[in-house]
């Protein structure tokens, strides 16, 4: 069960090839084309053909034991050839085809959901596996072997990046391609690479994704263990006919795909040329970065070009500290300027260089480094290479190259190239390289972010807010009143105007007084999307008459300009000054397919024509939220400006997380527009609401429980136990958060060697980096880790004493491709057995995987894991022998 389940798929062990016969193909066709890829490498497995013209029985042919089947035959035999794929026991298939539709995609995914067989295409162009010598495509020649995993959706594509990648002398781990209705889908391939050794960077090709749960989930492990680099085809132009919000009809799905992908931990580009670029950059500068790029250069121009590109793209440019220009002035030429971009002059030499780079990646204000030679007179652009190259190697920050020039510098970019350090041919393409390196390690701090669905702030009113929303949508209507809205509003606590309906006239005189003049009269009515659109807003109502005759004239105009409408009457609120405050609109829209997204920006009246707009996928934290204030252009006017103290920025992130959880706790929440929000320096109150809501539809991940509508899945804080331990000691157990990497490394150091045979069937004396990194940030969908953790005293060397938390035990689960199963492990500290930790954490975590809705948790228990074995069967687990392996045994538990 360690295996990868795709591994019989894209490392398979023997092949059986179904195509036509050798000679007989039509020149051109997929059978011809893979018979050629796959007879032209050295493929080390078994490699059988079939066609119509091999003699034999199907009993013959299951002897071949073939892990993998490759179709290569017209549309109309290929659902035979997959029967008899599954009769003869392949545990997986390759349909390489073009123009299979829709239906008979369904029928071929029927076949090998009945027979088990991992299913890649149909309309697949195939993949190659270079380190196997593999090529199993008709997407060109086998490509290099080298450090990249490529996953395309289209063909053509695929065909187009090998082609450039063969040129430019760049290597592949695995590249697959998929085509549309395949059944082995981009996430699951996303999963097998981050699995894979031998591939140290991913590159995706996406033009569209069916599942955003489990796109999400594998895309979220995969950017944890390793870089992932994704070029997205179709931008979908922003805008919406059928919203009722303005924040629904000015955002658009490229933005969301944008958000979704920051959250994952991902970097797009828009090329596949870039594609390539920042796959090597991050792959070769695995190391948290700033956004702060030195530009070392031999010349002004170049050096401005650059630094212009720095300010254009959003980094900043990095300047050496007073203390390092002094240390530098000496060892560069005299007019070297050393003030913004480090100009060494005309006259720099290999040395110069040198010294100018050391003092840049010494200094703690420099986050990388940017060196850019142009051919002078008089420098040997071999020689200045050379200086660069011999830095000693790892460096703590991304140093990156720019050889301007053709034929006299390529001796000198091949030279840095054999050295590692990343090299380009203009300085805009190499700042905007660096620009997707800090742009991956920004993304990668959100990625570490797992926000519960509730925040610590006081607990709202969900169950009010529901019995709110049944009510309207009892009524048959989706949009809410504002006094409605500002209910809902309420519920979570979030800072709003007063707002009081009045029915006549008399009423909103009367109401008016008591408020306290100036006010604002707006309509009250279910069908009317926008209030101003129907003059239905009069604000600055001064006295009592106007607050009267104001109500008469706002319900003849809307009468007259909508007489279909039902009018409640009309809302009376004070008028909130915003002249030392700033306007700004907190909103929700709902995507296909990421579900609900939390949008932030500039607010008022203007609010279409200004487009500020910044996004974040619920749930947030308080640093998510932040993060989303940051991004927008409004958060350079919520600091001092124009004679107005700074805006209270945690009244601000206070309201992003009420919203967020009103996205988590509310399905039925579509669209939401608080506009405006008017912030100062004392808190904020929004002033108009409007909320649009709709019956539950099926769940954007699939089957499953709570928060099914989220692409994220918020952390599951209702597991969180409390038990006490035999020995008198308490302990926590709750699902693993990113933060305990640290403690369950500490965990699996400190355990016997037996213990972490028994767990892992390894010597290894400690977590790999990158099973470390798999084990802490998980998808809670997909899989659960629980741990348990007390808090021990610890005495110092001097005598103090301090308490720490410490992991004692760990079970978990992982669903299995068919997503109604799991496979659970467990291990508990040697020097807390005996507790009853094993019993109760493997009870806990089947208890989790039932809530999910599994159907059974099985596991692999070595033979001579007397202990564990005693434990399952105690637990009324089924213990088998398991059939690939004499060494364990198969346990299983119906849920």
């Amino acid at each position: 069960m360690d295996k990868h389940y795709l591994a019989p798929l894209l490392a398979p062990r023997s092949i059986v090839v179904f195509a036509s016969p050798a000679g007989k193909a039509a020149p051109g066709s997929a059978s011809q084309a893979l018979r050629e890829a796959l007879t032209a490498t050295r493929f080390a497995g078994t490699l059988h053909f079939l066609d119509i013209e091999t003699s034999g029985t199907l009993a013959d042919l299951a002897q071949t034991r073939a892990d993998l089947a490759i179709i290569a035959l017209p549309a109309a035999e290929i659902e035979a050839a997959l029967e008899v794929a599954g009769r003869i026991r392949c545990r997986a298939a390759l349909v390489v085809s073009s123009g299979v539709g829709a239906d008979q995609a369904a029928s071929l995914r029927r076949i090998a959901r009945r027979d088990g067989i991992q299913l890649l295409g149909p309309n697949s162009a195939g993949f190659q596996r270079p380190s196997l010598q593999l090529d199993a495509s008709v997407a060109g020649p086998l490509a290099k072997p080298g450090p990249l995993a490529l996953a395309a959706q289209s063909g053509a594509l695929t065909a187009s990046m090998l082609d450039w990648a063969r040129q430019n002398e760049v290597g592949f781990s695995s590249v697959v391609s998929l085509g549309p209705h395949t059944c082995v889908d981009i996430a699951q391939v996303l999963d097998f690479f981050a699995d894979d050794g031998a591939s140290q960077s991913i590159i995706v090709h996406l033009e569209g994704i069916s599942n955003a749960r489990q796109f999400m989930s594998a895309l979220r492990s995969a950017s944890h263990a390793k870089p992932v680099i994704v070029l997205k085809a179709g931008r979908k132009p922003a805008g919406n006919e059928a919203a009722h919000t303005h924040s629904a009809s000015i955002v658009g799905s490229d933005e969301v795909f944008d958000a979704a992908l920051r959250r994952a931990g991902a970097v797009r580009v828009r090329s596949f040329v870039e594609l390539f670029s920042a796959a090597k950059c991050l792959a070769s500068r695995y190391r948290p970065v700033g956004r702060r790029l030195a530009i070392v250069s031999n010349g002004g121009g170049p050096g401005v070009l650059a630094a212009d590109w720095v300010n254009e793209i959003g980094l900043q440019l990095g300047k050496l500290s007073a203390a390092s220009r002094l240390r530098l002035q000496s060892r560069v030429p005299a007019n070297a300027s050393l003030a913004d971009v480090i100009d060494l002059s005309e006259e720099a030499q290999p040395a110069h260089f040198r010294a100018a780079i050391d003092a840049t990646l010494e200094d703690p204000e420099i986050a990388g480094v940017l060196v850019i030679f142009s051919p002078k007179t008089g420098c040997e652009p071999v020689a200045i290479a050379q200086a660069v190259a011999a830095i000693p190697q790892p460096i703590s920050k991304p140093l990156l190259a720019c050889w301007m020039g053709d034929a006299s510098v390529s001796a000198g970019r091949t030279l840095l190239a054999q050295a590692g350090i990343p090299s380009f041919r203009t300085p805009e393409a190499a700042v905007g390289a660096f620009g997707n390196i800090a742009t991956f390690y920004r993304n990668q701090q959100l990625l570490q972010q797992t926000p519960p669905p509730l925040s610590p702030l006081a607990k709202p009113d969900v169950e009010g807010a529901r019995l709110l929303i049944e009510s309207v949508l009892s009524e048959r209507r989706q949009v809410l009143t504002e006094m409605e809205s500002k209910a809902l509003l309420s519920s979570f606590h979030i800072p709003i105007t007063r707002t009081l309906l009045a029915r006549s006239a008399n009423e909103a005189m009367m109401i008016a007084t008591q408020l306290g003049f100036p006010v604002a009269l707006k309509i009250d009515s279910p069908d009317i999307a926008h209030k101003s659109d129907v003059d239905g807003v009069a604000l600055n109502v001064m006295n009592a008459a106007g607050a009267r005759d104001t109500y008469l004239s706002i319900v003849e105009r809307v009468s007259q300009l909508d007489p279909h409408a039902r009018i409640n009457g009309v809302t009376v609120q004070p008028m909130v000054r915003a002249r030392r405050g700033r306007e700004v609109h907190v909103g929700v829209v709902t995507d296909d397919p990421f579900g609900p997204v939390i949008v932030f920006g500039a607010g008022g009246t203007m609010i279409e024509l200004v487009d500020d707009r910044a996004m974040e996928l619920p749930p947030l934290n308080q640093f998510l939220a932040r993060s989303l204030i940051e991004r927008s252009r409004v958060a350079e006017t919520l600091g001092e400006w124009r004679g107005a103290d700074a805006a209270d920025l945690e009244a601000l992130e206070q309201v992003l997380l009420r919203v967020s959880e009103m996205v988590c706790e509310l399905p039925e929440l579509r669209e939401m527009d608080i506009n405006p929000i008017i912030a100062d320096e004392s808190g904020c109150v929004a002033v108009d609401a409007r909320i649009v809501i709709g019956r539950t539809r099926s769940p954007i991940g699939g089957a499953g429980t709570d928060y099914q509508h989220l692409a994220i899945l918020p952390y599951p804080s209702r597991y969180r136990r409390e038990w006490p331990l035999r020995n008198g000691t308490n302990c926590t157990v709750r699902p693993v958060h990113p933060d305990d990497a640290q403690m369950l490394q500490a965990m699996v150091q400190q355990l016997s060697p037996e213990s972490r045979w028994f767990r892992f069937v390894s010597r290894f004396q400690e977590l790999p980096p990158v099973m470390l990194s798999r084990f802490t940030l998980i998808d809670y969908d997909r899989e659960m880790a629980l741990v348990a953790v007390v808090r021990e005293r610890i005495a110092s060397s001097e005598g103090a004493s301090a308490d720490r938390e410490r992991i004692v035990a760990v079970s978990r689960y992982f669903t299995n491709p068919d997503r109604s199963t799991c496979e659970f492990s467990l291990v508990v500290a040697d020097d807390y057995k005996g507790q009853g930790l094993g019993s109760r954490l493997l009870e806990s975590i089947i208890e989790v995987a039932r809530d999910k809705g599994l159907a059974e948790i099985q596991g692999l228990v070595l033979s001579e894991n007397a202990e564990m074995l005693k434990l399952v069967r105690r637990l009324g687990f089924t213990i088998k022998p398991f059939p690939d392996d004499p060494e364990f045994r198969l346990v299983t538990h119906a849920l």
